[in-house]
């Protein structure tokens, strides 16, 4: 049986190993890119092994999975596997903005079992279990119930022609926490296009998940984790009267862009 209260005390405590470093909180901490427009600094390294070595000692048997650790097929015969993103959403990290977290997730059999958020400059901390609810700061939240498509709420800087029936709300550059909000009903959908990893949304699905909202990929299939190749082609979270809606109105997007190549 996993130690909750010592795990939740290992989040905080990485939250605060990257508060310690954040621009937004006057500090300077070293940046480069991993890749063109790819942004890491040394918060995101000091996170990742401050975790690996907590998490590990809390539960020895779980294999690991993060953003910032070169991947290791061994975690693809255990039981239970850590996915972690130890700073999802670098960029507002780095420009002294507040939509960053750390996400870390702990999967059996291809699915979330505990799910947690750590987003510090915020002061905020989201949890999830399976099958037992999801909250934020202690208090249980509920999705978004929205029932109409038109007017539904998106995290979004701006939005396609297409979409224009749709209406923004505060986009925080961390998907774990756009995903969050509409486990909070902050929000009545987020969508994504592209092919994304499974660190940066196994905890957020679970927290929508257990909130009441409908979590699929792009296409309307269920996500599952810890795959050999941990990558899924978009992301569908939303109010349930809504997804299978929003399904239909990426349909024809999302297979033009998930083809190779694209």
């Amino acid at each position: 049986m996993i130690d909750h209260d010592r795990l939740d005390e290992i989040v905080r405590q990485a939250g605060a190993i990257a508060l310690a470093s954040w621009p937004g909180g006057g500090h300077e901490v070293e940046r480069w890119e991993k890749s063109p427009n790819n942004p890491v600094c040394a918060a995101d390294l000091a996170v990742d092994s401050f975790l690996k070595k907590e998490l590990g000692a809390l539960l020895p048997a779980a294999g690991w999975l993060s953003e910032e650790t070169v991947d290791h097929p061994e975690r693809l015969g255990r039981g239970l596997c850590w996915l972690v993103d130890p700073i999802d959403g670098t960029r507002d990290y780095l420009r002294g903005r507040t939509g960053w977290a750390i996400s870390v997730a702990l999967v059996s059999a291809g699915r979330p079992l505990v799910g947690l958020l750590n987003a510090p400059a915020r002061h905020q901390e989201w949890r999830a279990i399976a099958g037992q609810g999801a909250w934020r700061n202690g208090m249980p939240i509920m999705a978004s119930q929205r029932t109409v498509f038109p007017g539904s709420r998106v995290p979004a800087d701006s939005l396609p022609r297409e979409d224009g029936d749709l209406q923004m709300v505060e986009k925080p550059n961390s998907i774990a926490l756009r995903v969050a909000m509409v486990g909070a009903d902050e929000a009545d959908l987020v969508a994504t296009l592209r092919w994304g990893y499974e660190w940066d949304i196994a905890a957020a699905s679970l927290i929508a998940r257990e909130a009441g909202a409908v979590v699929s990929d792009a296409f309307g299939n269920t996500l599952a984790f810890n795959k050999a190749d941990p990558r899924a082609f978009g992301l569908l979270v939303s109010a349930p009267a809504i997804h299978a809606e929003a399904v239909d109105r990426l349909a024809a997007r999302a297979a033009e862009l998930a083809q190779p190549g694209k």
